[in-house]
């Protein structure tokens, strides 16, 4: 479990990124750490994207049904705009925002504010996600969570998609989406692959 840092001084800048699979606690991580900085009596402002309804229009909402109110923004530089007279930051679901955001927390931190950003490292192909890249690099401290897998009860690191569909964005749940660990994901990765390479030889046929 993540313990704030005994050095983290008001006004100092800061960037901190939760990472993992699907269904690996990252909003609740988030959520935990935003509520401690509430009862710090810490000014907090929490953003998420637009995109993320599943649960909540508003409140960030983890798996587990934890919640928190939040500002749902279309654009990453609105952060900006509506970050003002706070100390903390929180961000939920940091891969579906645009390219800005890395540019914008950097630009928070550097004006003091302690930024704590949520989001998945991986996609449904097991490629690195969005600006997760960057958000890592740029970041002061990284915690990557791990869920279960659900094929073997290993150590879960990536999200398989159980639906199919080759876009990259596909919002989803249970239904959708399940964590599996590395040799399981491949394993079905390669087992939708010649499902796809069938269905394909049947459409030539007819």
């Amino acid at each position: 479990m993540f313990i704030e840092p005994t050095f983290y001084q008001k006004n100092q800048g800061w960037i901190e990124v939760i990472c993992g699979s699907m269904f690996s606690g990252k909003s609740e991580e988030l959520i935990r750490r935003l509520k401690r900085a509430h009862i710090a009596n810490q000014k907090v402002e929490i953003f998420k994207p637009l995109i993320d309804n599943r649960y909540d229009d508003e409140d960030i909402v983890s798996h587990d049904q934890s919640r928190i109110h939040s500002t749902p923004v279309g654009a990453a530089q609105r952060i900006l705009l509506l970050a003002q007279d706070v100390e903390v930051i929180g961000i939920d679901e940091a891969q579906f925002f645009d390219e800005n955001l890395p540019e914008v927390c950097e630009s928070l931190a550097q004006n003091g504010l302690r930024v704590i950003v949520a989001g998945l490292d991986k996609d449904f192909l097991g490629r690195p996600f969005g600006t997760i890249p960057q958000l890592l690099a740029i970041a002061d401290t990284v915690t990557k969570l791990h869920a279960i897998c659900m094929k073997c009860g290993g150590l879960a690191t990536h999200s398989f998609r159980k639906v199919s569909s080759k876009e990259q964005v596909v919002l989803g749940e249970k239904e959708s989406y399940e964590p599996r660990c590395r040799k399981c994901f491949m394993e079905g990765q390669k087992l939708n692959a010649q499902v796809a390479n069938r269905m394909e030889d049947n459409e030539m046929d007819i």
